[in-house]
């Protein structure tokens, strides 16, 4: 188990002690904020050591530099200077340091904890530019919650407990590696497990989002030093984070740009902490709360109606499935859909999501996104969809994933992979839903698992009873149905029937039978001598058993 495993399992065994009553879905919000707060006071304090302001070399405590600041007559200018650089700033009064430092003297008031929101919230106005970015994050941190306790005292009591908790967790690895990023994607994990279908609000299992990000990956440019990447279903945003694990050009990690789009206001905040957490600037993070299908990115058109979208270099998404939306007349103008002749049906916006993500895709771009088996092969509008996807030489693969990955369901689902400009006329079909490892509650995908599709989708080649590569004109064949199954033939034919062989083991059955009736007559006959009273009975049922011993002979 790897350091931050083994860090997150402790603190999550400590966390359900102390939530108490509390649904772990709403004791998340505490926990992940307050270790957000410590990440960002923590972050603060590095820049203003790299900066000269404070100077622990000299002997100089963080509290003692932070008292004099606050007692300074230059606080304001102070605060402003690190707003300017960082997005926000945090008062040297409510720097994580100086709260802990009043628990640990027992001077924290109830009234500590709201203040230090309210300023935090406060200071955003000394950065324009970045107020968005981190305007209310901390919303979901309802301090005046009945179920964290029934008076102030008591609530206090609760936050404290969280704050200490937090605190004295070590959040380096062996080699003092800051591994705090990766703590808060283990911790994001264990709440999914724990949420059930709640957490498809929020979650793509890692090694789905791995395949996803693998594929898009794989087709950048690998030239290319300032990418973008967008989700626009970004839940808690570890896909987008995952995608910059799969970028080989070190530069292009570094100046990756992340888009996202998502509903769950929650879960927006989810995100926005999770990638600045994992070192993402807000410079470079452009995250939105918005309906994706009611809004787009950011609306498309501009007022004298010319159409302007914003184009990635990657989109990934798993958005929810055959999700209800609002699929009026008004629609079919909306340059997102209306090249594809139809809208998705009002109970099945799964294309609609699809359209979304490829319009706003570069025209050397690569998609991939998570779906129900059915976009491969209902009928009616759909039906209109996919087939102009593939006149349009849209779809390049299709990949099908093994049932019960998810926490959310355990529906078997498939990734479409898309591109606006391929040379290819064909579509390649991988059957990928029989490689996994059965785990306890979701089914797992394997390195191997993983290597096998990304080396297949990267080849292109037919591979017996996997993958297929299909002309257009087989497509065609098939009235536009793409379901998996037409494509590759995972069939394994029973293996003959050896009459001989069978012959000779019922025999050797039939003996062994004779073998086990006779013992059993033998030791009833001895029971029989010992027992008079039970003799006649027994005597009826040797009979019985003589009898069908002749019949089997």
């Amino acid at each position: 188990m790897s350091k931050a495993k083994e860090i997150t399992s402790q603190l999550w065994e400590m966390a359900n002690r102390l939530r108490s009553n509390m649904d772990a879905s709403e004791y998340r919000n505490y926990i992940l904020g307050f270790m957000f707060y410590r990440y960002l006071s923590e972050h603060q304090e590095q820049a203003l050591i790299k900066n000269g302001v404070i100077d622990v070399t000299e002997g100089q405590s963080i509290n003692e530099a932070y008292k004099e600041q606050a007692n300074g007559d230059d606080l304001e200018d102070y605060l402003e200077e690190i707003a300017s650089s960082l997005g926000y700033a945090i008062a040297p009064q409510y720097t994580w340091a100086t709260i802990v430092d009043k628990v640990d003297n027992n001077t924290i008031a109830p009234s500590d904890y709201q203040d230090m929101l309210d300023s935090f919230n406060h200071n955003l106005n000394l950065n324009h530019n970045a107020k968005m970015d981190f305007h209310g994050i901390f919303d979901d941190m309802n301090l005046g919650n009945s179920r964290l306790g029934n008076s102030t005292s008591a609530r206090a009591k609760a936050l404290t407990d969280i704050v200490v908790l937090v605190d004295q967790i070590e959040y380096k690895d062996e080699n003092g590696k800051d591994i705090l990023g990766d703590i808060y994607t283990y911790l994001i994990d264990k709440f999914a497990s724990n949420s059930g279908k709640k957490a498809g609000e929020f979650y793509t299992p890692e090694q789905v989002s791995v395949v996803l990000a693998k594929l898009v990956a794989s087709n950048l440019d690998p030239e290319l030093e300032a990418p973008e990447v967008y989700d626009f279903a970004c839940g808690s945003g570890s896909l987008l984070l995952t995608v910059r694990k799969q970028l080989e050009n070190k530069i292009a990690r570094k100046k990756l740009k992340y888009a996202g789009q998502e509903l769950n206001t929650t879960t927006y905040n989810l995100a926005r902490m999770n990638l600045m957490m994992h070192d993402v600037r807000y410079q470079n993070m452009t995250l939105k709360n918005a309906d994706t299908l009611e809004m787009d990115w950011p609306d498309g058109v501009d007022e004298h109606g010319v159409d302007h979208p914003h184009n990635f270099d990657m989109v990934v998404a798993n958005p929810p499935y055959s999700a209800r939306w609002d699929n009026n007349d008004n629609k079919l103008k909306d340059p997102r859909f209306k090249e594809y002749g139809a809208l998705a049906p009002k109970t099945k916006a799964d294309y609609a999501f699809l359209l979304h993500g490829l319009y706003h895709l570069k025209q050397d771009g690569t998609m991939a996104i998570v779906l129900p088996h059915g976009v491969l092969f209902r009928g009616a509008k759909e039906a209109k969809i996919r087939q102009a996807l593939l006149e349009k030489n849209q779809i390049d693969a299709i990949i099908g994933l093994p049932a019960n990955l998810f926490y959310s369901t355990g529906i078997p689902t498939v990734v479409l992979v898309l591109k606006k400009n391929k040379e290819n006329k064909d579509v390649l079909f991988i059957d990928a839903s029989k490689g996994f490892e059965k785990g306890k509650n979701q089914n797992i995908l394997r390195k191997e698992d993983i290597d096998k599709i990304i080396n297949t989708y990267k080849e292109r080649k037919d591979v017996d009873k996997y993958a297929h590569v299909a002309s257009i004109d087989e497509i065609k064949e098939n009235d536009y149905n793409l379901n998996i199954p037409r494509y590759v033939d995972t069939f394994e034919p029973e293996p003959p029937v050896d009459l001989g062989k069978l012959t000779k083991e019922m025999e050797e059955t039939q003996k062994e039978i004779e073998k086990t009736q006779s013992e059993l007559l033998r030791m009833m006959k001895e029971l029989t001598s010992k027992d008079e009273k039970t003799q006649n009975d027994l005597n009826d049922f040797i009979k019985m058993l003589e009898n069908e011993v002749k019949r089997n002979g």
